[in-house]
């Protein structure tokens, strides 16, 4: 598993791809959430899908915390996938 450090001052781009899981299928809607919800915590400024990727525009975070990041695709045959990044906020 990989963390990925963030600066609580940062608005990032996160991407996830998944084109190696499509299989001829595509991406038809995507939803991110940030876990946990805190005062001061990483908030989503924005999102989209963008080919076989999903973006998400994260900003904020309380130095030392942790967060986990998920986001979940709805593929144009009806499944579901998701996956998660988890991030760790530290003054850079």
């Amino acid at each position: 598993m990989s963390i990925y450090l963030k600066d609580p001052d940062a608005t990032v781009d996160y991407l996830i791809d998944w084109g190696e899981r499509l299989e001829g299928r595509s991406v038809t809607a995507s939803d991110w959430a940030v876990v946990p919800t805190e005062a001061g915590g990483i908030i989503i400024a924005d999102d989209a899908v963008d080919g076989t990727r999903t973006r998400a525009t994260l900003s904020g975070g309380v130095p030392g915390h942790v967060y986990r990041a998920t986001c979940q695709v709805e593929l144009s045959d009806g499944r579901i996938d998701e996956r998660s990044i988890t991030l760790r906020v530290e003054e850079r």
